[in-house]
């Protein structure tokens, strides 16, 4: 264990230590364990610019631990968008717990123990240390969607989740076992060299990697290994629903990458095929099952497949440009859901979910911020400019084009009508219907905050992309 392996696992030992002293705070100190979350993603975010800067310095990826694991710049832009989620999250569950009598301490320790599985998802590049992360964060995020014990549709959710979500990782873990067995190494270099010398059409490495995507699909979202989305998103507190369709997926796509472009990278003839598969599949039933959802969280969720349809088009493209676009995709998407979500929290008051297109009924009149914050959302959603969301989908449809994937490229514009249709569903709600309810907002300094933060990244980055941009180029 040296002063380097101690470097590159430092902010993980934080993520850890400050999460199991947030589960010891007891019930009735449960804003302290808020603010135990927040001094930790401190020190998290102060390690990862230590890590930048160090790397910076270094010139080259640093290796912790004979290469299980590394530090480079797509390791640390991923954990930068897990500090980002899981504050805005833990900002605003505090209200939204306090109106759902749920204010327990273990909230936010989960909060950060999921973070800490996410931080070896982005920084592993062995294969038992990606597993062990990969499960570190499920199973927390299996307690935390099943979080709300007195309503039968959360504890449904978390069943589900749960039983999908081990047959999955079943799948995954004997992909894994496959590749071990064929190059005999967990460690992406050795695997990618022993593969190297691996025919494209070997019965047993063709079965590996669909047996590895199938994992690795799943725990991303997409089709058709989607089956799980809708009831987690549903039924899970909105500041969790929020926070797994952000961080979780961003995490398995950070997974994802790291394999398929690095020890698989050499058989692409295998993968990309799934990988189109894959993508046309969420678009399709994403775009299409949205249409007929009367519960925003399930149209986010559907609408969520279609967005890991079009990130995995910016993998398929296959070029420089693909790449970047599909990072710049992911931390856009991360502001834009985010935000949507914290609109749902707000609306989430006593006696009134909030979560129904009726609950939104005639919220230009009752608090016209909020409407028009959610119409800059679902624009951004969508892809309509000047909004963040745009820029992202430029990008992965310029990747295409350059690689005159043209059948991909009009697939996707052409979904982007139908995404418009069942936003403007929720638009019409907001601002063509009568007001309905007349209770006050749950609203809080947390929810405003967060609120600013996701806005104005969100308009930001639509109107001035480039510091965005360039960050990706640096990864």
């Amino acid at each position: 264990y040296t002063a380097t392996d101690h470097f590159v696992l430092l902010p993980a030992i934080l993520l850890a230590v400050f999460g199991f002293a947030a589960l010891l705070v007891p019930k009735s100190r449960y804003l302290n364990a808020l603010h135990l979350l927040l001094a930790g993603e401190t020190f998290v975010g102060y390690m990862l610019i230590q890590q930048w800067n160090a790397l910076q310095t270094a010139g080259a990826p640093i290796p912790g631990f004979k290469g299980a694991m590394i530090v480079d710049g797509l390791g640390l832009f991923f954990n930068a968008i897990f500090v980002v989620a899981a504050v805005i999250s833990a900002l605003i569950s505090y209200r939204y717990l306090a109106v759902e009598e749920e204010d327990e301490t273990e909230y936010y320790g989960l909060l950060l123990l999921a973070q800490a599985g996410m931080y070896f998802l982005a920084m592993g590049t062995d294969l038992v240390t990606l597993f062990v992360g990969l499960e570190t964060m499920s199973v927390t995020f299996y307690i935390l969607v099943g979080f709300l014990r007195r309503e039968k549709r959360s504890n449904e959710a978390a069943l589900k989740y749960l039983l999908l979500g081990a047959f999955a990782a079943g799948f995954l873990a004997y992909g894994f076992s496959l590749i071990y067995g064929l190059t005999g190494a967990t460690r992406f270099e050795e695997i990618g060299r022993a593969l190297e010398t691996v025919d494209g059409t070997n019965f047993l490495l063709i079965l590996a990697i669909l047996l590895t995507a199938v994992g690795l699909l799943f725990k991303l979202g997409a089709a058709p290994f989607h089956v799980w989305t809708p009831d987690a998103y549903e039924g899970a507190p909105t500041p969790i629903t929020a926070y797994l369709s952000v961080a979780s997926k961003a995490a398995a796509f950070v997974f994802m990458l790291r394999l398929l472009l690095g020890p698989l990278g050499s058989h692409r003839e295998i993968w990309e095929p799934i990988l189109v598969f894959a993508a046309i599949v969420s678009l399709t039933i994403g775009n299409l099952a949205a249409l007929t959802q009367s519960n925003v969280k399930r149209m986010l969720a559907y609408s969520s497949i279609a967005h890991m349809g079009y990130i995995l088009l910016g993998v398929i493209a296959g070029n420089e440009r693909g790449y970047h676009g599909a990072l710049i995709y992911t931390a856009i998407y991360a502001f834009m859901t985010l935000g949507a979500f914290l609109v749902l929290v707000a609306l989430r008051r006593e006696g009134l979910p909030g979560e129904h297109l009726d609950d939104l009924a005639g919220l230009i009149h009752k608090s016209p911020v909020y409407a028009v914050l959610m119409v800059v959302f679902l624009l951004s959603l969508a892809g309509i400019p000047p909004t963040a969301g745009f820029i992202g989908k430029y990008y992965i449809f310029m990747a295409l084009i350059e690689m005159k994937l043209y059948l991909l490229a009009v697939a996707g514009a052409l979904y982007i009508a139908v995404s418009l249709f069942y936003y403007f569903r929720i638009v019409r709600a907001m601002f063509a219907e009568n007001l309905r309810h007349d209770a006050p907002l749950a609203s809080s300094l947390g929810v405003r905050i967060a609120l600013a933060v996701t806005a104005t990244a969100t308009v930001f980055l639509g109107i001035y992309p480039e510091p965005l941009i360039q960050w990706v180029k640096s990864c």
